[in-house]
């Protein structure tokens, strides 16, 4: 992910956004409500000379205010500060928190889907031999319907050999149905391995930058970051922080897409029914629309490969073999460092 991927949330989008629209629209109404009940002071106040002074320079200072960009910028960046404080009162918006409640999302959701690969193994081992008990009865049936032709009875012949079609026309079925698990348990895996690297990156990152941040934090006090944004420089303590929103909005929408999955692959393996050898179209649906979708946040351009070896005949799946850990490599690059380059 590269930060000038990143689009940053405005101040109204945030939600000390909300409370700063509340509270601005709040200040307004109170303030014409002031005057409005006021006239007749304000017209006793501008009968004198003194007063009528004051106000005109009260006036001149908000216009000078509202003119000048430096003015304009301090005003604005101690009333977002404050919002912000306030909102930080109770709602959850520093971003280490955020993404500490991310990691726990993730580790969570990791011990689900472990689970849920376990049970579609199992469906799958289960259909595997049910397939294969289908050929052998096919080969039964068959062998018994020509042993009946050979033997000029009919009856028994066209027995055999309806018997024989009816469990080709099921294993056909339960074939696909196969194919498509075969789609969900490569999937799932993958999105297993690379989401228990993603874990240990946001780990690392939330490990070293909770203590910068709290460095530059002291070192860059609300004041000092007031005057760099008078100067029109670049705001450490902001870019910081927007780095670290980069990281807690590009994981909120991989568990999302992760949650989303696991949802629709548990709908449709709630949908099967391997005695009967059917299952409701609608998860089927499902399935084949996260297939034609654009490539997965978590599996990036694995999705296609993936979807590619499940129907590959010659590339088989071995149940049998335990789902991956993946071990970060020793040169392994933290997907977030670049984030930080500023």
């Amino acid at each position: 992910m590269e930060m000038k991927d990143f689009k940053p949330k405005s101040f109204w989008q945030r939600p000390e956004g909300t409370t700063g629209a509340i509270i601005g629209l709040g200040l307004i109404a109170g303030a014409g409500y002031l005057l409005y009940s006021s006239g007749a002071l304000i017209a006793t106040i501008l009968a004198s000379t003194l007063y009528t002074g004051i106000m005109l320079m009260a006036l001149a200072a908000l216009v000078y205010m509202v003119l000048d960009p430096k003015m304009r910028n301090l005003v604005w960046y101690m009333y977002k500060s404050v919002m912000r404080w306030i909102t930080g009162l109770f709602v959850q918006i520093d971003p280490i928190g955020i993404l500490k409640s991310y990691v726990d999302d993730l580790k969570g959701n990791l011990r689900k889907m472990n689970k849920q690969i376990g049970i579609l193994r199992g469906q799958m081992h289960k259909l595997n031999e049910i397939i294969k008990n289908n050929k052998r009865e096919i080969e039964s049936n068959l062998s018994l319907a020509s042993k009946a032709k050979d033997k000029n009875k009919k009856a028994i012949m066209v027995l055999k050999s309806r018997k024989a079609g009816r469990l080709k026309e099921s294993n056909m079925r339960l074939e696909d149905l196969y194919k498509k698990m075969e789609v969900l348990y490569r999937v799932l895996t993958k999105m297993y391995e690379n989401s228990e690297v993603l874990l240990e990156d946001i780990k690392d990152q939330v490990m070293v930058k909770e203590q910068e941040r709290k460095a530059i934090m002291a070192s860059h006090s609300a004041m000092k970051s007031a005057m760099t944004v008078i100067s029109g420089d670049k705001d450490k303590r902001a870019m910081f922080d927007m780095a670290l929103e980069a990281i807690a909005e590009d994981v909120s929408q991989k568990v999302g897409e992760m949650e989303r999955f696991m949802e629709m692959s548990s709908s449709f393996m709630d949908s099967v029914d391997l005695q009967n050898g059917v299952f409701e179209e609608e998860g089927l649906k499902m399935l084949e629309k996260w297939e034609k979708e654009g490539v997965s946040l978590i599996l990036g351009e694995e999705k296609n490969t993936l979807l590619l070896d499940a129907e590959d005949d010659t590339n088989v799946l071995d149940l049998n073999q335990p789902v991956k850990e993946k071990v970060r490599a020793d040169n392994h690059k933290n997907q977030y460092d670049n984030l930080f380059d500023f």
